[in-house]
């Protein structure tokens, strides 16, 4: 890792370019159209103890940082990349009083007080991020939208049912709707008011200028490696910066380092959103989702004057699956639904499944205290990484939240997530044992085509080969540098994905995503041996 003060030189050496760097080949529809605003690395003195560090700078981390520096505390960001990098640049940002973990399965696992809780912190977020707009007069397309959930079979009716009706028990205003804008033909619908989208870079964007504008630092390319702590503060270590804060806040999707329980307690998931312009005006004016399982979703985004359909779903646990043909799939259903005329950009982006349905906000298993997470949003972080900040800058405040019990981390609900826990550990278990066996060994590099990666056996050892485009290979030890999984290869974003705590590695075995903080392990082989004029 370079040092900081060279990181320094780079990152405020001039004007940056349009468009913002993100994890994977695929760039968002968000991250081609604006331009990232520099850290401000050299702001930082050494031996300054800041209130707190949030790690992490995509929704989370800055609604955090920004909420606790407004009360004049002094606060830090270090983010390993730049902002929104991560799942906050690959969002669809749909902004909704109800979530994927439905109120009835709330009601189920806690109980309906809860219910209503968890539907109160929802109604806070959206509440907080329509503040946040017109306060600090952030220019990111904010506009109020109905949502309309249909269904299309008997099952899905009666599932769309008890969403109905547990929403009404939980306090959320919704109504059937008998003449829903659906693609198909469907059974039964219900509309969700004062619903709302937005362009999720311009947002974050604009919410890391008000918190820079009070005096917050933010620390690009800046990644945390370990942390000590004492009874006074807690000391962070990014190659030769160390940095001392009060508090540290984990916003980091899933916490890094060391396997913790909540990797156990969350299964990472890949979800595929494609942009389409269509023939016609044939676009949604609403937030649109049906009951399929998985489930598919569509809005229209307007940027520069040019309208775009923007359809997601078709997601699958991380490591797993196809995502080229996840990418044909939801094309296919997109065009079976809407009069495509062209597909403009493709991605995809990863969240947490917690094992239970709900968050885990706060204080973090097995560290010391002061230190926090937010992690297991389940598909919906625009609004639960911003119901995290509330909670974790209440918490950082004032010592307590009233939703702290709801979303502790260190909660045990066997009842509501033992099947789940189960599953998903004895899927990890599988995994690492599973994908070290079978694996094809191959005589020759030229066996690799060229712009792809495999996970072979070649001359007597399991190596991960990629290969350029040119025929130049990259040869990597496939065992992930955080538990020991199997990592696999991802022809649509080019990177290795592990199926089991979801880290994930760009070609060249560099870390993209965490838990995994360290690079996977290069092998030496003869580059003579691979063939520039390998089969494509």
């Amino acid at each position: 890792m370079n040092s900081i003060s060279n990181q320094d030189n780079i990152l405020n050496s001039g004007p940056r370019t349009k468009g913002v760097a993100r994890d994977g080949s695929n760039k968002s529809l968000w991250q081609t159209n604006v331009t990232a605003q520099p850290g401000n690395n050299s702001a930082a003195n050494p031996g300054q103890i800041f209130d707190t560090l949030i790690v992490g700078a995509g929704i989370t981390g800055l609604t955090t940082a920004l909420l606790l520096q407004k009360e004049g505390r002094k606060c830090v960001i270090a983010e390993a990349h730049s902002p929104g990098y991560g799942t906050t640049g690959g969002t669809t940002a749909h902004i909704n009083t109800f979530a994927d973990t439905t109120y009835a399965e709330v009601e189920s696992g806690f109980g309906q007080e809860a219910s209503q809780q968890f539907a109160g912190a929802i109604a806070e977020s959206v509440a907080l991020i329509h503040n946040m707009v017109e306060t600090y007069g952030i220019d990111c397309d904010f506009e109020w939208k109905q949502a309309y959930v249909y269904s299309e079979t008997d099952e899905e009716t009666k599932q769309l049912d008890d969403l109905y009706q547990s929403a009404l028990r939980a306090g959320v205003s919704t109504e059937p709707a008998h003449d829903a804008p659906a693609p198909l033909p469907f059974r039964k619908a219900v509309v969700f008011d004062k619903q709302a989208q937005f362009h999720p870079l311009k947002y974050i964007l604009g919410l890391q200028k008000a918190f820079t504008d009070l005096g917050g630092i933010v620390l690009e390319n800046t990644l945390i490696d370990h942390i000590d702590s004492n009874d006074e503060y807690h000391t962070a270590h990014a190659g030769e910066r160390e940095i001392k804060a009060r508090s540290v806040v984990y916003a980091t999707h899933i916490p890094p380092g060391g396997v913790n329980v909540l990797h156990f307690r969350n299964a990472p998931y890949r979800s595929y959103v494609v942009a389409a312009t269509l023939k016609g005006e044939a676009y949604p004016d609403a937030l649109i989702y049906d009951m399929q399982e998985p489930y598919h979703y569509f809005r229209t985004h307007a940027i520069n004057g040019q309208k775009y359909l923007v359809s997601g779903g078709h997601d699958h646990k991380t490591g797993h699956g196809d995502p080229e043909q996840a990418f044909a799939d939801l094309i296919e259903y997109t065009k079976k639904c809407y009069p495509v005329d062209k597909i403009t950009t493709q991605w995809s982006a990863q969240y947490y499944v917690p094992a239970d349905g709900l968050p885990y906000i706060g204080q973090m298993p097995g560290a010391s205290g002061g230190i926090y997470v937010a992690t297991g949003f389940n598909g919906n972080g625009m609004i639960l990484g911003t119901v995290a900040a509330i909670v974790l800058s209440e918490l950082i405040s004032e010592g307590t939240s009233p939703y702290e019990k709801l979303f502790d981390p260190a909660r045990v609900k066997p009842v509501a997530a033992f099947t789940e826990f189960v599953k998903e550990n004895a899927d990890v278990v599988g995994r690492f044992v599973g994908d070290r066996f079978g694996i094809e060994e191959i005589e020759s590099l030229g066996e690799i085509v060229a712009g792809s990666g495999k996970i072979v056996e070649y001359e007597g050892q399991k190596v991960g080969i990629y290969k350029k485009e040119n025929g130049q290979v990259t040869v990597l030890d496939p065992v992930c540098t955080h538990a020991g999984c199997i990592v696999q290869w991802n022809n649509s974003e080019k990177s290795w994905d592990c199926p089991c705590h979801g880290a994930r590695f760009n070609c060249e075995g560099e870390v993209l995503t965490g838990p995994a903080r360290k690079p996977l392990d290069r092998v030496s082989v003869d580059q003579a041996k691979a063939s520039p004029a390998a089969t494509r």
